[in-house]
This record gives structure tokens, sequence and C-alpha cells, in this order.
């Protein structure tokens, strides 16, 4: 093993991040290559710079005209210019505040500064690399995102295992999440992988399950059981309904006990209205660690990136910044959160008014981009076919089960035609 890994490694002793690495993680590390060669010459060399691949000219990183005239208001420099692999130090730290602020239950708790990465996939399968190894059992309520498989099962050989996410009753079912972990236990480690707002169900805990939910992985953690905490937080901030938990559980996880490693991939992707950026966060936090622990940790995130995409996207993250520096932000952000609200309360209407279509159920959901029925004896992909080929209607059909429906993206005033044509061919199918 690298020098600098076992020297990593030995910093994380006695931590629980250390009992959860898999054998990739704890071989990783920042190399002292070009990379740290380039900070340590932007730090101090003052005369010439002679470190980074990049061409200058009078001091500014050249750019081309063109691209010039399509971003007049950012300097070359955060336009073109490469940024460091964990990110602009600025926006990290803008963005750590970002959380506590967002999360008053952290009480602010000692979190890692956060690495930038390319968008929420590239965060998910930087957890993936450093954590889940080949075999290793990871738990995800069966209302869950498909490209989890590609991440953990297909590209890193992770066994996924599913768990029933709502109780008989439409209420999140905190019994299986307990059970799920005590029987995927692999030598005293769980991964446990959650996603509030849920993609594809559109649900979020109340306050009394997201305490709820926190106490029952304290229970498990204080059987001795090592415990990830992942949430997948990519739709963060959307919460419609007034006893919604409207923090992230990573804030509860973080304070929840010394065996517990919260890991948190959130960024501004859904939050900040801004898909096509590719920019991404990903924080630790776990009572049992200290900041030089969280420095360690970093690195190897650091080194997962360097060996895989070297930076992410530079004018993402200077637009970003610039966002978030303005008074005006979350105002700006307010008016269009209320817009998705206003979708959501029409689509409630329509699913409490119905009259036809009676064979989908909807299943719960009080946040997010999306509401999904449960099909029935209606087959799923055949009625997304039916809704695409004779409608010109696209849904997202999940098994043979359930039909995915993005309110997100059609207008308020479009909802009641868009399901009306739903419960139709709903009807058709069902004979």
């Amino acid at each position: 093993m690298n020098p600098l890994a076992q020297e990593l490694n030995r910093i994380l002793d006695g931590s629980v991040c250390l009992d959860l690495l898999s054998d990739f993680g704890k071989r990783f590390y920042f190399p002292r290559g070009i990379a740290l060669q380039s900070v340590e010459a932007s730090e101090h060399a003052h005369r010439f710079n002679a470190t980074v691949g990049m061409a200058y000219s009078e001091g500014h990183p050249i750019e081309l005209e063109t691209i010039r005239e399509h971003m007049p208001l950012l300097s070359p420099a955060e336009a073109v210019a490469y940024a460091p692999s964990p990110g602009l130090p600025a926006l990290r730290k803008l963005w750590r505040e970002e959380i506590y602020r967002k999360n008053p239950s952290l009480n602010k708790r000692e979190i890692s500064l956060p690495v930038v990465v390319p968008g929420l996939t590239s965060g998910i399968t930087q957890i993936a690399d450093l954590f889940a190894g080949e075999g290793d059992t990871v738990l995800v309520p069966d209302m869950f995102w498909g490209n989890y498989r590609l991440i953990f099962e297909v590209r890193n050989g992770s066994v996924i295992k599913t768990f029933p996410f709502f109780t008989d009753e439409g209420k999140l079912n905190i019994q299986a999440f307990v059970n799920a972990m005590r029987s995927s236990a692999k030598n005293g480690k769980i991964i446990l992988l959650v996603n509030f707002p849920n993609n594809p169900s559109g649900y979020s805990p109340t306050n009394e399950e997201a305490h709820t939910l926190a106490s029952a992985v304290r229970e498990v953690a204080e059987e001795g059981y090592k415990i990830l905490v992942v949430t997948d937080d990519a739709y963060f901030g959307l919460f419609y309904e007034e006893d919604t938990f409207k923090e992230s559980f990573f804030a509860l996880a973080a304070n929840c006990h010394e065996n517990v490693l919260a890991a948190k991939v959130d960024g501004p992707t859904k939050e900040d209205f801004c898909w096509g950026f590719r920019v991404g966060f990903l924080t630790f936090a776990s009572p049992s660690m200290t900041m030089e622990q969280y420095d360690a940790l970093n690195k190897k995130v650091g080194g997962a990136l360097r060996g895989s995409i070297s930076n992410s996207s530079r004018p993402g993250q200077s637009i970003l910044l610039k966002t978030l520096e303005k008074l005006d932000h979350d105002e700006e952000k307010k008016k269009w959160v209320e817009v998705l609200k206003e979708r959501y309360l029409k689509v409630k209407e329509i699913l409490e008014t119905r009259s036809t279509g009676r064979e989908l159920t909807p299943m719960p959901f009080n946040s997010g981009y999306f509401m999904s029925f449960n099909c029935g004896s209606v087959d799923a992909e055949k009625l997304r076919l039916e809704l695409l080929h004779k409608e010109g209607i696209g849904t997202i059909s999940i098994g043979s089960d359930c039909l995915r429906v993005a309110f997100s993206s059609i207008d308020t005033k479009d909802l009641q035609p868009l399901f009306d044509a739903i419960f139709a061919a709903a009807d058709r199918l069902a004979g």
C-alpha cells in the first residue's frame, strides 16, 4: 500500500470511518504530484508559475473570444481555468455555511469541509468507491432511483438489498429499516442509503418519523454495529407540507452515535434549478471524528476524484459562488419553490376529486418533483407505452407495478388534462 494511503489510514485510526472504508477506500490517497505541487505553487510562486497545464497570456488564462461572448460576467480564470480537485475553496466554505443554515439540528457540530463533485451521481459514486466493496450490502428502500444499481452493483460489485419503504397505512416503515439493518450487517458493517424527498415516490418523513428513524439508527449503533448513513439530498428543500421534516436526515445522523458516519450528497442541481452545471458536494460528519480525520478522509475523496474526473466544472462553480453570495438569492429561489408547491397542491386536488382511473393508487407523496402510482392490475410498462404512443405523453414505468409522473415539468394549467389522459389510458387497459 502506498505510504500516503498508510498515513491517511493512521490518522483515521480510532474513528468509525476506518472501519467502514472498503479495501479500495483504504488504498486511496491524494498524490503529491502535479495537482498538489500546483496548489503549492499558486501559494508561493510569486515570480513565475510553470506548473499547471494551462496556457496564459499576461498573467491570465487564454480565452477564446467566442467563449468570452457567452460568459461576459466571468473573468478568464473564473470561466476557463482548472478548479482544484476538491473544488474552489471559497465555494466549499460557503456551502458548509449553507448546510449549517439549512440544518439547525446540527447545532454547529463539526462537519467536514464539503468536497466538490461533478454532480450528485458522482458524489454517490465516490461513496461507493470508498465504502462499498465487492460483496458489501447496500440497503435502500424498495422505492429507489434505478441508477443506484449501476453505481453499486454493476460498477462496484456490491449487493443492493431493498425493504418496504411504506407500511400498509402509508407511513414510513421504520421497523423495516431496523430489520434490514440488523439482517444485512456484514462483519458488523452496515451501509444505509436514504433519499428524501424520495425519487420516485416524492415522499419525505414527517418530523416524528425522522426523529424516530434517527433513534432506530442509534439503537442499532449502540449494539456495536458500524453504520454508514448516506443521504442523497438531490431534492432537498422542496417540502410542501407543514409537518414534513424540513432538514436533511444528515443533520440527525451526524449527531446520532460514535458508531455512525453520516455522508451527505447534495448540490444546486435541483435546489437552485441548475441541472446542467454538474456541480455537487460530498460532506461527512460523525461524533467520533476530528477535523484532522475529516481532512484525511477528504484527501481520499480528492484522490479518487483526481484518479477519475480530475476536477469539476470551473464555470459552474464560479457562477454558483456568485449566485450564493447574492443577498436576494433565497427570495428568488423561493418564488419557484412556490410554483412547484402550487403544482403539488393541484395534483392533490385532482387525485381527491377524480372519478376515473380508480385502478391507479397514488403512493404517499408530499415533496420533491414526483408522485407515483401503484398500477394494480394494469401493467405499468404497458400503460407508459399506451400514454406515449396514443396520447403523446411521457411518463416513467418502474417495474410492472409503478408509474412515475413528474409534476415538476408540467404547468399547473396542464395538470388536469395530463391526469385525465393517464386515468383514461389506465381504464382502457384495465378493460
